[in-house]
């Protein structure tokens, strides 16, 4: 059996379905950065597959910038989680929403 582009397509589809759906359905910040960044490996698995599947490496290259702002993200996002979690004794979202002032 040959793993063809086809699989990795079906597999990225399918997770980032799964984390789209945390990202609606939860309310946990939490919860949501991890689905956020399921649905950023999704698009990375994808770069990766239809990179060798043509020999070339631009998708690589993409996937380290992709990975990189996934990285920021997380640090900046954690860190806001963190003071929110400090003031509000909470990271419901629904929570984060009287903050508007």
């Amino acid at each position: 059996m040959v793993v063809t582009v086809g699989w990795y397509v079906a597999l990225s589809v399918a997770l980032f379905t799964v984390g789209a759906l945390g990202v609606l359905l939860r309310r946990n910040a939490l919860i949501i950065f991890m689905s956020i960044e399921l649905m950023l490996n999704s698009a990375n698995l994808l770069l990766v597959a239809f990179a060798r599947e043509y020999g070339d490496l631009n998708g690589q290259i993409l996937v380290f910038f992709v990975l990189t702002v996934a990285a920021a993200e997380v640090a900046v996002g954690l860190a806001l989680v963190v003071v929110i979690f400090r003031r509000r004794k909470s990271i419901n979202i629904d929570d984060m929403r009287l903050m508007k002032g």
